[in-house]
């Protein structure tokens, strides 16, 4: 795949934080209407490449989003350009209700319409409409997050650990509504749960150290056990990736 046919690629991206150099020339790309899963053990630095393509933290390089430069473009330009973003910790506005949480993320009139589709997506968010963000469960706070970010009709989602802290039944209906928006937008997805990568991704990147150390399908590197071992520090499961979610246990 050349850069041109990329929804997302990135070129030699150097990142600095503090005296760290924690990302040194990462290349990757990401092909559109589909997902990819950005993987690597903690502190390989996802979580730093998806703040630099959103704009959040300075780096050098190259990143193009379908052609397009946007490399030290500001976060809000690129917001507008649709990038939308899940971060890690969810960062729900506590005080404001579910339904307000929507409508400060609602950029565009058809946010409005979209509305019906969160809410089949996550039938929670529509019973708990009136209800204060902070007062959800860490389930219900990670649905408005991804709700936000869905709302809009974004070219590219960048997705930070959605799984995290969630008791299997909520991963489960997480999954699901990730696995119908990735139908209709390019997602890049950061998740340590390598089931919830399996289950959702198509291709996969690794980080180690800063660098990119594979590049291919998400279904040879799950079947790879020495690199799963090596990278990610798990063994792929010898279970099927769909059952991902379907352990019995409460929404957390």
């Amino acid at each position: 795949m050349s850069a041109g046919d990329a929804a997302l690629s990135v070129r030699d991206l150097q990142v600095h934080r503090g005296e760290a150099h924690v990302l040194e020339g990462v290349s990757l790309e990401v092909r559109p209407r589909r997902v990819t899963a950005l993987l690597g053990r903690n502190g390989a630095g996802k979580t730093t490449t998806l703040m630099t393509i959103l704009g959040l933290l300075e780096g050098s390089g190259s990143i193009r989003l379908y052609g397009e430069e946007t490399l030290g473009v500001p976060t809000h330009h690129l917001v507008r350009r649709g990038i939308g973003y899940v971060p890690e910790d969810r960062e729900v506005f506590g005080t404001l209700t579910v339904a307000e949480n929507l409508r400060l993320a609602a950029r565009t009139p058809e946010a409005t319409q979209r509305l019906d589709l969160v809410h089949e997506l996550f039938p929670d968010l529509l019973r708990r409409s009136a209800q204060r963000a902070g007062a959800l469960s860490g389930g219900q706070q990670q649905m408005v997050a991804i709700a936000r970010a869905i709302l809009n009709p974004n070219r590219l989602l960048l997705i930070d650990e959605p799984s995290k802290g969630l008791a299997p039944i909520v991963v489960g209906q997480v999954v699901d509504a990730l696995a119908k928006a990735a139908s209709a937008t390019t997602i890049l997805l950061v998740d340590q749960n390598i089931r919830v990568a399996q289950r959702l991704a198509t291709d996969a990147i690794v980080l180690d150290h800063g660098a990119v150390v594979f590049t291919g399908s998400m279904a040879d590197l799950a079947a790879d056990a020495d690199l799963t071992q090596r990278y990610l520090g798990v063994a792929p499961s010898s279970r099927d990736s769909h059952t991902v979610g379907t352990e019995k246990g409460s929404a957390q």
